[in-house]
């Protein structure tokens, strides 16, 4: 529950303190959702994609320097994985069915015009809820940017595709149908 919170909370702050500077992207599936749906064009996708990588590689850098001696075996501790009993297929239907929820949240309450102004608060609640529910099979990322920083850092590469596949199909799928059936322009 505390991993759950923290990361939701996290989610909920910074989506909601970045969202007029750049949308609140802090995940490659989420933009990936949106190019899919036709919200984000690939130029700035791509640029919100490297910066996305960029970020996670330098926080998960601070958190090995933070954690001393121990940094690396720190942060390979919180680099996600699978529970030993979720297959790799698996693995990546969990995450591309958490990222799906997760990505099709972000379009009902911060890309739709009808949507209510709560979008940083329902995004991070809805991380909150995916962790709870995915956290224990697959770890819960919904974001290969969160998958790659600390892999990156600690060398743990573990599943490291499925940490990719799962949330960009899952986004994609989202993008496609929130983004090209159920979203209104206004008029």
């Amino acid at each position: 529950l505390d991993i759950a919170l923290a990361h939701g909370l996290a989610i909920a702050v910074m989506v909601s303190a970045t969202g007029a500077i750049s949308g609140g992207h802090l995940n490659p599936a989420v933009t990936f959702g949106l190019l899919v749906g036709g919200q984000i064009n690939l130029r700035r996708s791509a640029a919100y994609w490297v910066a996305q990588l960029a970020g996670a590689v330098v926080a998960a850098g601070l958190l090995v320097v933070l954690g001393g001696g121990k940094g690396v075996e720190i942060v390979a501790a919180g680099t996600p994985d699978l529970a030993a009993d979720v297959s790799r297929v698996r693995g990546i239907l969990i995450e591309a069915v958490l990222t799906f929820f997760l990505v099709f949240v972000v379009y009902g309450t911060a890309v739709d015009a009808r949507a209510p102004k709560i979008g940083g608060l329902a995004i991070g609640l809805t991380v909150a809820l995916d962790i709870l529910a995915g956290g224990p099979l697959t770890g819960g990322a919904m974001n290969p940017a969160r998958a790659f920083g600390p892999a990156f850092a600690s060398m743990h590469w573990n599943h490291q595709l499925g940490y990719w596949i799962g949330p960009l199909l899952g986004g994609a799928l989202a993008g496609l149908i929130y983004g090209r059936f159920l979203i209104r322009e206004e008029k």
